[in-house]
């Protein structure tokens, strides 16, 4: 029978081996004495994650078309969705 292998211990990380703050995070950052702060951290030191908000997202809705155009519509491939949008606003004058 196999012996199950031995886990290995976490390889551990000396703190002192952060890499030094740049001008720019130290001017962000929260400055901070005897407990009182004294600035308040300014920002962020991450990028923001995903695309930006919209002013305007577009909105999901359910709505019962015939099936010969839904049809007509998926059959002109992918992006299907975004053209019926177009049609919709070009039939709306928009």
């Amino acid at each position: 029978m196999t012996r199950k292998p031995a886990k290995s211990a976490p390889t551990w990380v000396d703190p002192d081996d952060a890499p030094a703050w740049t001008e720019d995070q130290l001017a962000r950052a929260q400055l901070a004495e005897g407990g009182k702060v004294l600035r308040e951290a300014q920002g962020t030191l991450s990028k923001p994650r995903g695309r930006p908000k919209l002013d305007r997202p577009k909105e999901s809705i359910t709505v019962r078309l015939d099936p010969d155009v839904v049809d007509a519509l998926r059959a002109t491939g992918a992006g299907w969705q975004g053209r019926m949008n177009t049609v919709l606003r070009k039939a709306l004058g928009l």
